[in-house]
């Protein structure tokens, strides 16, 4: 548990002395006689950060507690019953910003005094939903976005997030803390961002639900950006129906942000589209291209509950893809460096650098600190290229856009008269690796909606050896209620999957750790 977790569960925490009990049942506070009874909203936030309390510090999912989260609360009870995700507690990542004495970090040394005085509007939207915002989570630094050796879940400001179903394994990322709070229980609801992979590799690695709408469902403003291409915000939670909730909540039109210009006429209450029978006489594509690494046999039951569902099955076999990731490379160094440049200049607060070139400086100086286990080549590398007014940078958008969307997507759904497309999000969480970084051995094809634009769902599916993975459902842009619904669908069908079980590795579970006995 990092130094600044530790001094805000303390404020918070230590003018109580309540008894907790589980989260989601009636949860009762033993309070002084004469003492006003504690509102829903303070139950549920009170027992929230007992959770975080106990539990956190095996995983590091939380970088730091809000001190205002209990006078959130009580504010909400004040004011009534506002709907479903009336007092909740929520886990926003520490790359958007919300007003109050929180820092918005990216992880970064570098912000450690970026407090803004801001609420994000997707943080408006949450707070006028009800729920109650109780801190922020790790994730992996500047949303792994500085180095090609990095680990994912790391940061200077952080440390390390772990995954808890097996402690020594990665979490993904970058909305790694997020994801593993939920995995983990300490909240049911968290909000992650994503720019290729960021809310549903992390997902479904861990176990949960997490939802990548189209691009221009959510406001990104006062989000720290890598790519107005790209860049969305999530839900990520236990079950579809709690992350189409989340997203009704936050999804909408912003001015500030053009790319949201049809989101109010787009969105709706998601979680009341929802429908059970929502595969029945649905083709759905087997993106074959993109599976393997090791699920193939959870996949396969995956694809008999969609035809158990009345899902007609169409085998894609081939795609190629080639001409989307160099591309799409030479467009998010273009579009961080100008994108991040806008962001740092704009900030209120005070900081040591107001550019790339700065943050650059910056952390050579902090070395020690800021890079003990790998560098920021990204950085260095997006700081050459000549941003977005390049045209080498227009053509690189318009040919990886043009691969994944209208070539790619758009093609695959039309040419093989289906609804949406489905494969293995990624495999099983790899082992956190300070001397390599990351270890991925494969991953779906969960780029195609990341460069177009498009919505992506990763739903738990089972588990490899212990270790969980999740089913992708893809759709075309604005599809986002029919895709929540066709996961929800295959989710209600598919049975209750397995809590995270805070095992050291997967080596020492019942099943593994005899075989591995001499």
């Amino acid at each position: 548990m990092s130094v600044r977790l530790l001094a805000s569960a303390a404020l918070i925490l230590a003018a109580t002395s309540t008894a907790f009990a589980q989260p989601r049942g009636a949860v009762r506070s033993s309070q002084p006689v004469g003492a006003r009874p504690l509102g829903f909203a303070e139950t549920q936030t009170l027992a929230a950060l007992q959770r975080i309390r106990q539990i956190d510090g095996r995983v590091g999912s939380v970088i730091a507690l809000d001190p205002t989260a209990l006078s959130q609360a009580a504010r909400v009870d004040m004011g009534g019953l506002r709907g479903p995700l009336h007092g909740q507690p929520v886990l926003i990542k520490d790359n958007i910003e919300m007003a109050g004495p929180l820092p918005t970090t990216a992880g970064s040394l570098a912000l450690l005094g970026n407090v803004t005085g801001r609420d994000a509007p997707l943080v408006t939207r949450l707070r006028n939903a009800g729920t109650v915002i109780v801190g922020k989570t790790n994730l992996s630094e500047w949303a792994n976005f500085r180095s090609t050796s990095s680990i994912s879940g790391w940061s200077a400001v952080g440390g390390q997030t772990r995954n808890p179903h097996a402690l020594d394994r990665n979490p993904c990322g970058s909305s790694s803390g997020s994801a593993t709070a939920v995995a983990a229980g300490l909240v049911r609801l968290a909000i992650g961002t994503e720019t290729d992979g960021s809310v549903t590799c992390p997902a479904a690695i861990n176990g949960i639900v997490g939802f990548k709408p189209t691009v221009g469902m959510v406001s990104r403003t006062h989000i720290i950006p890598i790519s107005k291409s790209q860049d969305t915000a999530g839900p990520m939670a236990p079950t579809v129906r709690e992350a189409a909730l989340l997203l009704s909540a936050i999804a909408g039109s912003d001015p500030a942000d053009p790319a949201t210009a049809e989101a109010d006429k787009r969105k709706r209450d998601f979680a009341v589209g929802l429908d059970r029978n929502a595969l029945k006489g649905k083709r759905i594509g087997v993106m074959r291209f993109a599976a393997g690494f090791g699920t193939d046999e959870v996949f396969e039951r995956a694809l008999a509950v969609l035809k158990a569902q009345g899902a007609t099955l169409v085998e894609i076999k081939q795609f190629d893809d080639s001409a989307i990731g160099g591309n799409e490379f030479k467009v998010l160094l273009a579009e961080f460096k100008d994108g991040l440049n806008d962001y740092l200049r704009s900030s209120p607060a005070p900081l040591p650098a107001r550019d790339l070139k700065g943050l650059i400086a910056f952390n050579q100086a902090n070395a020690a600190r800021e890079m003990p286990l790998f560098g920021q080549e990204l950085f260095v590398q997006s700081q050459a290229t000549k941003g977005t007014a390049d045209p080498a940078y227009r053509r690189a958008r318009q040919l990886s856009f043009a691969a994944a969307g209208p070539n790619g997507i758009d093609r695959l759904l039309r040419l093989h008269r289906v609804s949406a497309l489905v494969g293995p999000t990624m495999p099983p969480a790899w082992k956190i690796d300070a001397v390599n970084g990351d270890q991925i051995g494969g991953g779906g094809a969960g780029s195609l909606a990341a460069v177009a634009g498009y919505p992506h769902l990763s739903v738990p599916m089972g588990q490899v050896k212990g270790l969980p993975v999740g089913l992708s459902f893809i759709g075309g842009k604005w599809k986002d209620g029919e895709i929540l619904s066709l996961g929800y669908a295959y989710e209600q069908a598919r049975g209750a999957m397995p809590n995270a079980r805070f095992l050291p590795s997967i080596e020492t579970s019942p099943f593994a750790a005899p075989a591995l006995r001499r």
